[in-house]
């Protein structure tokens, strides 16, 4: 988990940059590069998260497998893919040249995944890897 939750950061650290250039600094290769990766990366990531770390914590925390916290995770997970496929969308149309036509939405688009992720990641920080760390000894 804390090797997704460093290229979650990175994910989010590009998304930060991108939305701060709005709308002449924009690296359009940039957009393109992160267009490519961001929801493959948090497709792999959710994976992994529901199929090693969920067990783990339901093991070391006594909690049902569809407690309300894992279920709050899992939906948090639909909705950051989703975001990221549509944000995906914008970052490609930006990377092949298309005029930013509201720099302000754009930019509150990006943040808002990027701050979904953060506190996302938050959370699993705070509730999630203190029961796992504490189990594994």
């Amino acid at each position: 988990m804390r090797r997704a939750h460093e290229v979650k950061r990175d994910l989010c650290s590009a998304l930060e940059q991108i939305a701060d250039a709005l709308p002449d600094g924009v690296d359009r290769m940039r957009c393109l590069r992160l267009a490519n990766v961001l929801a493959p990366a948090l497709r792999d990531i959710h994976v992994c998260e529901e199929m090693k770390v969920f067990p783990a914590y339901v093991v070391a925390s006594g909690e049902e497998r569809d407690s309300q916290t894992l279920r709050r995770l899992r939906a948090e997970h639909v909705e950051d893919q989703c975001f990221a496929d549509e944000v995906t969308e914008v970052l490609m149309a930006i990377g092949h040249g298309d005029h930013i036509r509201n720099a302000e939405a754009t930019g509150f688009m990006l943040r808002g995944l990027f701050e979904t992720m953060r506190r996302h990641m938050a959370f699993e920080s705070e509730h999630l890897l203190p029961r796992i760390e504490a189990w594994h000894g």
